[in-house]
């Protein structure tokens, strides 16, 4: 039976806070909870049944088989969709809105359970995963960083409110921050998970071309189509990193069971095909609407009436949005099947001077529009054609990035990447990162500086940015 998922979202942002009095820490009790968290969610993955061999010599060719079973699976999919078969995923526009935020918990710690390799960094079995884990972060370039992107998707369709999502949306997101936080004793299953982790799924092929389809970019899941390639890229490090490690005198065995739990905790949590499923129209516009009711029921000055009752009386009874509704419909403030600028209540949202500009988001707004124009069941025609082309801009991180010849010491490297960085006083974080390194010079004394910087937390900010941007230089340079 899989343990109760309680306390997974007070998990997941308990950890984000990271209150260890370190940079890149967390408190004791987020320490141990998060243990026995991850050794509850390892035992529930332990029963998943999963393609993992049961002989380690056979991984290479397993992986192999499922790669192109996958690709063959998404040529069956896009002939499909060329023939006129529907979309698999998104029903509507707020449908794929609605899956972005149910992910967001997971994808905005996307690559965190490499952090904890970062103490490792002399290892060289782990190098490959290090420099995955640097190239998540964009190597400090904030327009490939993985976890900005997603922020600036979430942000662009407005769907932003994510957090208060419920607790089977944390779950995949917090295994992930314990992976992170407990690296040493769990690195088995740190790489069997970074190897399932980094294998293409299905899902995300259909995921990017769907989210084309809709008018939404792309490109983050796109992304981990080329950069996760199993020829040059990250499901490559990937496999290399579980061969090299395995135990040339120890228990190969125990290792294999482990790297094998590690590889199905991928599955543990709410998965994609879940997300999917989850929604609802309907009852997600009325959760919506009844949490605006929360907050607008003694907002209304009552002006006008709807079913014979002022809005406030309507919506001082969550319980009855749904009657609301209807009143709206057949009063013909709604009318439904129609372009949702026929309907008064729409123009009342998004008109000039509106009386409710701004009340609800970009992702409430489609919801409303998509059930307005009740064209859920529709079956568009595919498109053949990426709306969004990914323009990479010059810039100061791009400049920045030309460092000095290989003879440079650690302080001439330091010293270039500080004055590479915008002018003193521009960022107090970044002034101070800076500060800390004053005197540094070796690599190690570096790292134990920087490495904070790069955790879960910090690195999509300024700071951690520039601390992923020195780090990611010296890692590349010879010892």
């Amino acid at each position: 039976m899989a343990p109760q998922q309680e306390g997974s979202r007070q998990l997941y942002f308990a950890m984000l806070e990271e209150r260890g009095g370190i940079a890149g820490q967390i408190d004791e009790l987020a320490r141990s909870t998060s243990r026995s968290f991850l050794r509850e969610q390892l035992s529930v993955a332990a029963e998943i049944d999963a393609d993992f061999p049961t002989e380690m010599q056979s991984l290479p060719s397993v992986l192999r088989n499922a790669h192109d079973q996958t690709a063959q699976s998404y040529r069956h999919y896009l002939d499909g969709r060329h023939a006129g078969s529907p979309r698999r995923y998104f029903s509507c526009r707020s449908h794929a809105m609605y899956f972005l935020r149910t992910v967001a918990p997971t994808k905005l710690v996307d690559g965190a359970w490499l952090y904890g390799l970062l103490q490792r960094w002399q290892d060289s079995r782990l190098a490959p995963l290090i420099q995955t884990y640097l190239e998540e972060l964009g190597c400090g370039n904030p327009l490939q960083n993985h976890v900005l992107l997603y922020k600036q998707l979430l942000a662009r369709y407005g769907c932003d409110k994510w957090q208060d999502g419920p607790d089977e949306h944390f779950t995949q997101g917090a295994v992930q921050l314990a992976l992170a936080h407990h690296a040493h004793e769990f690195l088995p299953e740190l790489i069997g998970f970074n190897l399932g982790y980094e294998q293409l799924p299905l899902h995300l092929l259909i995921t990017a071309y769907e989210l084309n389809e809709l008018d939404i970019d792309p490109y983050y899941f796109a992304l981990h189509v080329t950069i996760d390639n199993a020829s040059s890229g990250h499901a490559r490090k990937a496999l290399q990193s579980v061969l090299d490690c395995m135990p040339r005198i120890g228990n190969a065995r125990d290792y294999h069971r482990r790297v094998g739990n590690g590889y199905r905790l991928n599955l543990v949590g709410m998965g994609t095909h879940q997300a999917v499923a989850s929604f609802d129209l309907e009852q997600e516009l009325l959760r919506v609407f009844a949490e605006k009711a929360l907050i607008g029921a003694k907002l209304h000055s009552d002006y006008c009436l709807v079913g014979g009752r002022s809005v406030s009386d309507w919506l001082s009874s969550p319980g009855e949005i749904a009657d609301l509704l209807r009143t709206l419909q057949s009063a013909g403030w709604i009318r439904r099947g129609e372009s949702p600028k026929q309907s008064r209540f729409w123009r009342l949202l998004t008109d000039e001077q509106a009386p409710m500009f701004g009340v609800f988001d970009g992702y409430e707004q489609q919801l409303l529009w998509d059930w307005i124009m009740n064209d859920a069941g529709t079956k568009p025609t595919a498109r053949t054609t990426n709306r969004f082309r990914r323009r990479q801009t010059a810039g100061h991180v791009e400049e920045a990035a030309a460092v000095p010849q290989s003879g440079a010491t650690i302080e001439q490297i330091i010293a270039h990447h500080a004055g590479g960085e915008p002018r003193h006083g521009s960022c107090a974080d970044v002034d101070a990162l800076f500060q800390q390194l004053a005197g540094v010079d070796t690599k190690a004394e570096a790292f134990a500086v920087l490495g904070g910087m790069l955790s879960p937390a910090n690195h999509p900010t300024p700071a951690g940015l520039a601390a992923t941007r020195l780090y990611a230089d010296l890692f590349s340079r010879l010892p």
